[in-house]
C-alpha cells in the first residue's frame, strides 16, 4: 500500500443532503481477492478464515492507482474483507450499512449472513445490519461480479476491450463508491422529497418513514432557515409511513434580494427534522433544497420564469489516480470552480451517475447539471431490465439537488443503435422519456441526446465541424438547423419532426491539443496556444450569436488517458490562461 493511496479515505459524509451524526466511516484498507477461477461460492469465502492475498484501498477500484493496485486486466469477480466495530453510541439503535456504488453486481454478508444484494454498477443501496451483529467484533464480506465484455450493460465509458481507445477508458470493478454505517431509531426518517414552487412561493416535502408499528406517538418538527436566520417551524404528527407538508416560505423576488436559486446566486435553504416520540428525540437529519424552477415557455428554456441561455462544458468524470472515483472533495469542488472560472454556468455529466458530493459543489456553488445515465451499447431484454431499473434509482437518488435541470436517460443511440428503423428500440426511448416524467414531471427530459430523437423536451444537437462559416450558416435559422445531419445521422425518428422544442448544440469542439505527456486524439486539432483559441473562438462565437440556438456543451472539461481535447489537462492543469476561455465564453 502506498503512503499516497492510505491518505486519500474520502472522509466526507456520503450523502451530503441527508445527514446525521451518528455515523462511521468504513473506507480505507480492507483485504481483497481475485476470484478468477469462480470458486469463491463454492469455497464459502464469506464465511471462511480463508486470508485474502491482497489488499486494496476502498473505495478506489482495483484499476486505480490510488487503490494500491493499479491493475487494467480483466478480474469480473473479486471479494473484499473487513473488519469492524460498532461504536457504543449505536447501542439500542438499528445498524444501517451503506454502499455508494459496487460495479456492477454485489452480494454482502456481515459475520457469514447474507444481508444485501444488489444490481447496477452506479446506485447505492443499504441494508439493515442490526440482528447480523456481534458484540465481539464484526465482518463485512463483500462480493462483486462485473461482466466487462458484456456490452449491453450500463457501462458509460467504461471500455469492453483490454486497453483504452478513441473515446472508451479504463473499466471500474467492484466498490468505487464510500461504504458506511450509520445508527437509526426503530422508527426513522428514511427519505425526503423536495419539490419547490417559486410561483406559489412554498415547498412541498413528502417524508418516508421506516419501521413504523403503529404504536408509537410520532412527530416531526421541520425547522427551515436560510444562512443562519430562522424561516419556519412546523410540526406534525406522523400517521402513515408517508407524510406530505407543504410549506410557504416568505421573502421570495426576482429583483435580486430574494433567495431563489440560480448559478448567479445558489441561494439554499437548511432544514432541520427532528422526529420525536413523546418528548424525547429518537431521530435528526439535516438537509437543504433550493427554490427554483425549470420550464419550457414558448419554445425558450427558463429559468426562474427567465429565459436562460445554458453554457454547458462536458464532464467525464474522471480522475488520473482514481479513475471513476475523484481522490478527494477538494478535487471535486476544484472542478466545479473551473469551470465557472472558465465561463460556463453548467456541465453535461456524461455518461456517470456521479459522486453525491459533485452535486452538492454543484449545488453549493452554483453550476447547473444534466444528469445522464451511463448508457449500454446493445439492445435486448436483458439490457432492458437493466437499464430501467437503474435509471429509476439514479432519478430517485438525485431528485432533490436544484443544480439539476435536465435528466438525459439516452445519448447517441447507445443501447439503441437501430432506433431509426427498430421500433421496439423506438418504444424504449419513449419509455424511458415518459417513465422520467412520471418520476419527475419538473425537469425537461431528452429522450436521446445528439440525434435520433423521439419524443423529446429539448432539440439538442451534437456537431463537431470546426469551419466557423459552417457553424454561423446552419444556425442561422431554425429550418437550416433541424434538417441538418452534422454526424451523417438524422436528428429526428421518422414520424417525430421538430415540434418548437429549444435547439442546443450539446455536444461541439472536442479540439485536440496536447499539452501534457498524454498521447492521443480529438475530433479536430490545434498547434499552439493561438491556434487553439482561435479555434474555441471558431466553434463557441457563431453559437452566441446564433438567434435560434438556447446553449451549447462544449467537448470537453479535461483530457481522459488518450482523448486529449479537455480545456484542461487530465491533471487539471487549463491549457490556456482561464481568463481567456471566459472571455470566448462572453463572445470576446
Amino acid at each position: 500500500m502506498t503512503n499516497q493511496a492510505s491518505k486519500q479515505l474520502r472522509s466526507e459524509h456520503p450523502r451530503p443532503q441527508f445527514i446525521r451524526k451518528a455515523w462511521v466511516n468504513l473506507n480505507g484498507e480492507w483485504e481483497f481477492e481475485y476470484d478468477d477461477s469462480q470458486v469463491g461460492d463454492q469455497e464459502q469465502w464469506h464465511s471462511s478464515e480463508r486470508v485474502f492475498s491482497r489488499r486494496i484501498q476502498v473505495p478506489f477500484a482495483f484499476q486505480s492507482k490510488l487503490s494500491g493496485i493499479g491493475d487494467p486486466e480483466f478480474h469480473d469477480t473479486v471479494w473484499y474483507r473487513n473488519n469492524f466495530s460498532v461504536p457504543i453510541s449505536f447501542k439500542g439503535k438499528r445498524v444501517l450499512l451503506h454502499f455508494g456504488a459496487v460495479d456492477y453486481c454485489a452480494s454482502v454478508w456481515v459475520n457469514g449472513n447474507l444481508v444485501a444484494q444488489h444490481e447496477g454498477g452506479h446506485t447505492p443501496f443499504h441494508a439493515d445490519i442490526t440482528n447480523a451483529l456481534r458484540n465481539d467484533g464484526n465482518t463485512i464480506v463483500v462480493k462483486a461480479v462485473d461482466y466487462s465484455r458484456d456490452v449491453s450493460l450500463p457501462r458509460g465509458k467504461q471500455h469492453w476491450l483490454s486497453d483504452s481507445a478513441s473515446i472508451f477508458y479504463t473499466r471500474t470493478t467492484g466498490i468505487w463508491q464510500t461504504v458506511w454505517m450509520e445508527a437509526v431509531a426503530p422508527a426513522y426518517l428514511d427519505k425526503v422529497k423536495f419539490t419547490s414552487d417559486i410561483d406559489q412561493n412554498a415547498i412541498e416535502m413528502s417524508m418516508i418513514f421506516q419501521g413504523l408499528k403503529g404504536e408509537e406517538n410520532l412527530r416531526v418538527k421541520i425547522d427551515i432557515s436560510f444562512k443562519g436566520e430562522h424561516i419556519s417551524q412546523d410540526v406534525i404528527q406522523v400517521n402513515t409511513p408517508n407524510e406530505v407538508r407543504t410549506i410557504h416560505l416568505a421573502d421570495f423576488n426576482d429583483h435580486g434580494l430574494g433567495r431563489w436559486w440560480s448559478p448567479e446566486h445558489p441561494n439554499l435553504y437548511d432544514v432541520v427534522f427532528t422526529v420525536l416520540e413523546g418528548d424525547t428525540v429518537v431521530d435528526e437529519v439535516s438537509s437543504y433544497f433550493g427554490m427554483r424552477k425549470v420550464s419550457i415557455e414558448n419554445g425558450k428554456f427558463n429559468l426562474n420564469n427567465r429565459p436562460y441561455f445554458q453554457k454547458l462544458v462536458l464532464d467525464q468524470g474522471y480522475f488520473p489516480d482514481g479513475n471513476l472515483t475523484p481522490p478527494s472533495d477538494d478535487a471535486i469542488k476544484q472542478d466545479v470552480e473551473l469551470m465557472k472560472a472558465m465561463g460556463f454556468n453548467g456541465a453535461r455529466k456524461h455518461q456517470k451517475l456521479e459522486d453525491p458530493r459533485y452535486l452538492y459543489w454543484c449545488d453549493r456553488l452554483g453550476l447547473l447539471v444534466w444528469s445522464e445515465a451511463a448508457n449500454a451499447f446493445e439492445f435486448s431484454e436483458v439490457y432492458v431490465r437493466r437499464f430501467m431499473n437503474e435509471w429509476q434509482e439514479s432519478v430517485a437518488r438525485d431528485y432533490n439537488h436544484p443544480s439539476i435541470v435536465a435528466w438525459v436517460p439516452l445519448n447517441e443511440s447507445w443501447g439503441v443503435p437501430n432506433i431509426q428503423i427498430d421500433k421496439l428500440q423506438q418504444q424504449h426511448a419513449l419509455t424511458m422519456y415518459h417513465l422520467t416524467k412520471s418520476l419527475d414531471p419538473m425537469r425537461p427530459v431528452v429522450s436521446n441526446d445528439g440525434w435520433e430523437m423521439v419524443k423529446t423536451d429539448l432539440f439538442n444537437i451534437h456537431d463537431y465541424e470546426w469551419r466557423q462559416e459552417v457553424l454561423t450558416e446552419r444556425y442561422s435559422s431554425t429550418d437550416k438547423a433541424v434538417n441538418a445531419m452534422p454526424a451523417n445521422r438524422r436528428l429526428s425518428v421518422e414520424g417525430f419532426p421538430y415540434e418548437g422544442q429549444p435547439i442546443l448544440v450539446t455536444e461541439l469542439g472536442g479540439i485536440a491539443y496536447k499539452k501534457s505527456e498524454w498521447e492521443g486524439w480529438g475530433y479536430s486539432g490545434a498547434e499552439n496556444d493561438e491556434d487553439f483559441a482561435s479555434k474555441l473562438r471558431a466553434v463557441i462565437q457563431p453559437l452566441l450569436q446564433s438567434s435560434i440556438v438556447q446553449g451549447y456543451c462544449y467537448t470537453q472539461l479535461t483530457d481522459v488517458e488518450q482523448e486529449i481535447n479537455g480545456l484542461l489537462t487530465y491533471d487539471r492543469v487549463p491549457k490556456l490562461p482561464v481568463d481567456v476561455i471566459r472571455a470566448i465564453n462572453e463572445g470576446n
